[in-house]
């Protein structure tokens, strides 16, 4: 049997750690799932939302798509080959909490929620590759699930 106080402690300190590590500008460690997917032109495909095509150089950008853009601080909550989940919080921007499902280096599952714009957000993504991004001009910023 372990001891209840002492867990939360230990888990408390090392949540600690990670946000004192990101705030004092250490580079966050890559996750192993999106390390798996292929950056270029991904198209999201939210349920009852028209699809969106998105230009991805850095694929750890799909677990923060409603704050795309915006310097946050991550926890790594779980991390395995073909699934990771990350709690972010971006200062005077929000938060949010994903889990992004690798089925194939050119396909995914991205179920995030959290706060953005002081409103709620809740959404579940299909992600597929579409292929080279076509321009520079196209970015993670100019999706519509980044409002």
């Amino acid at each position: 049997m372990f001891n209840r106080q002492l867990l939360l402690r230990m888990l408390v300190i090392c949540a600690a750690s990670g946000v004192a590590a990101a705030a004092h500008g250490a580079a966050p460690q890559p996750l192993s799932a999106v390390g798996t997917l292929q950056p270029g032109l991904w198209q999201l495909q939210a349920e009852g939302e028209a699809p969106r095509r998105i230009c991805v150089g850095d694929t750890s950008a799909l677990v923060q798509i409603r704050h795309a853009g915006t310097p946050c601080s991550r926890l790594v909550i779980a991390d395995q080959r073909s699934s990771a989940t990350v709690h972010y919080s971006c200062p005077g921007a929000g938060w949010g909490r994903t889990t992004l499902k690798v089925v194939t280096p050119r396909s995914a599952t991205i179920d995030t929620q959290g706060i953005a714009g002081n409103a709620p957000f809740a959404f579940t993504a299909d992600a597929r590759r579409m292929g080279d991004c076509p321009t520079k001009s196209a970015s993670l910023n100019e999706s519509r699930y980044n409002r």
